[in-house]
């Protein structure tokens, strides 16, 4: 997600729910950046802080229903109670600032992992955690140019990894099963996370391997059925 600002506000002991909402409220109008936008589950809010900042003048507020969301470029952008799927939206997504209020730890908690941001607590924010550098073993067969090549083509439409190549992963994982043998679903999830794949697109990948492993077949489209990468 770059180097933007990232936070999270989440619940701490003898908390309330409002406090919490406020906290992400005050830190997100604390970062320079474009207008604001709010994207809630549904249009009626019941938040005091929300409503008083939905209210301003150029604030634009959205549900999830009818939504698609990642297109946030220039903007400072507020996600409240996302589930695991929702914040996939904010995978790569271009905004000024970025700040999620935490519905439940389960579903934010891989999120959090992998985009290491600001925590918000009562009385206390967490900086990011130092990281070190991970080195990924490279893949066989292959398969670490596959996958780059796959990012790069999703990186360069603004929906993430379209049918056509999906055809082609789908089509060489059958047609050359050795070369996919050795490669476990979690080797693919961490090497398109390092490549900066978008949620979405990387559990599509993972979620061929997995089948494949499964013993499952695809159907390929048929300009595509007996398609190998070289």
């Amino acid at each position: 997600m770059g180097e933007i600002p990232i936070a999270v506000s989440r619940l701490g002991e003898n908390d309330s729910r409002e406090a919490h909402n406020a906290r992400a409220v005050k830190w997100l109008l604390a970062q320079p950046g474009g207008p604001v936008v709010i994207v809630t589950p549904r249009r009626a809010v019941e938040s005091a802080s929300l409503k008083r900042l939905i209210a301003q003048p150029n604030v634009r507020h959205h549900a999830w229903r009818g939504f698609h969301g990642g297109h946030f470029d220039g903007q400072r952008v507020l996600y409240a109670w996302p589930d695991r799927q929702h914040l996939k939206d904010l995978w790569n997504a271009d905004a000024d600032a970025t700040v999620v209020i935490e519905w439940g730890v389960e579903e934010t908690a891989e999120w959090i992992e992998d985009v290491n941001p600001i925590q918000l607590f009562p009385g206390e924010t967490i900086d990011p955690s130092p990281r070190a550098e991970i080195t990924l073993e490279p893949l066989p067969n292959g398969v670490d140019e596959i996958l780059e090549y796959i990012a790069g083509m999703a990186a360069g439409y603004s929906s993430g990894l379209k049918w056509n190549e999906e055809d082609k992963l789908k089509a060489d994982m059958m047609n050359r099963p050795e070369r996919w043998a050795s490669i476990t679903v979690d080797q693919v999830e961490a090497n398109c996370r390092a490549l900066g794949m978008r949620g979405d697109d990387i559990d599509t990948i993972a979620g061929f391997l997995q089948r494949r492993k499964e013993g499952r077949r695809f159907n390929v489209r048929s300009s595509y059925r007996t398609f190998q990468f070289n």
